[in-house]
Order: C-alpha cells, then structure tokens, then sequence
C-alpha cells in the first residue's frame, strides 16, 4: 500500500502543483504585507490572507487529482501487485477475470456519477465565489 501511495503522489503531484503556483503568481503580496502591519503572526496571515486567495487554485488542483486517481489502473496494478484494490482495478477485474460484465458497467457508473458529483461540486464553489459571473456576457 505504500509504494502504491507513493506511486501515485508522484505521478499526480504535478497535477497539483501546477493550479497552486498559477494561484499564488497572482497573489498581491500587499495584502501579506498589510496583514503583518495589522500585527497578524505568520500563522493568522496564512490562515486568513494567504489561503482564502489560493482557495481556487486548491480547489481546482483538488479535482485535477480526483478525477484521475479515482479512476487509476496501471499504477496499482504494477506497484501494488495485483493486492491493491482500487476502483480501476475493480472495474478492470470485472471486465476481465470476473466476467461479470453488468457489475463492471454498474461500477464504472457509479465512478462516472462520482465524478460528476464532483465536477458540480467544484461549478458551485466557484459560481459562489465569483457571484455568478463567469466572464460571459
């Protein structure tokens, strides 16, 4: 299990990276610098300044490593050596050996409700924060 999780950090770690540095480029360092004028210790200025800005960029590396990694096939197949089980190799596992093609086609619905549960999830989070305006007029 842990080389299955190390695998996986590794392979989805960009993924993550690349919306949070995209988030805290745009970060106005005027603002940490007026809540440390405000007498903000670094911990309150993380917690209050710094994170509700990168918010989004979290949010959308979040789902950029979901969607993905819900859905992972070889990583755990060739690190976890079959003994790892994820909903990939299930699904894969009904298909194949199982024969039991409904059961796979019901589990590979069930991840595609899941992901769009999550992809909604994320649309609501950032309609709200932008109040509703997208950019289109």
């Amino acid at each position: 299990d842990f080389a299955v999780l190390l695998g996986m950090s590794y392979v989805f770690l960009p993924l993550m990276v690349l919306p949070l540095y995209a988030a805290m480029d745009k970060l106005d360092f005027r603002l940490v610098e007026a809540g440390y004028d405000l007498y903000a210790s670094r911990l309150q200025v993380l917690w209050h300044v710094i994170l509700p800005l990168v918010k989004p960029g979290f949010i959308a590396g979040s789902i950029l490593v979901f969607i993905p990694s819900i859905g992972a096939y070889v990583t755990p197949r060739v690190l976890g050596g079959g003994r790892s089980m994820m909903m990939g190799n299930l699904i894969g596992l009904q298909f194949g050996q199982g024969r039991n093609w409904p059961l796979g086609s019901a589990l590979a619905m069930v991840l595609l409700v899941i992901v769009v549960v999550a992809l909604i999830f994320y649309l609501r989070i950032t309609t709200r924060e932008t109040g509703g305006r997208d950019g289109r007029h």
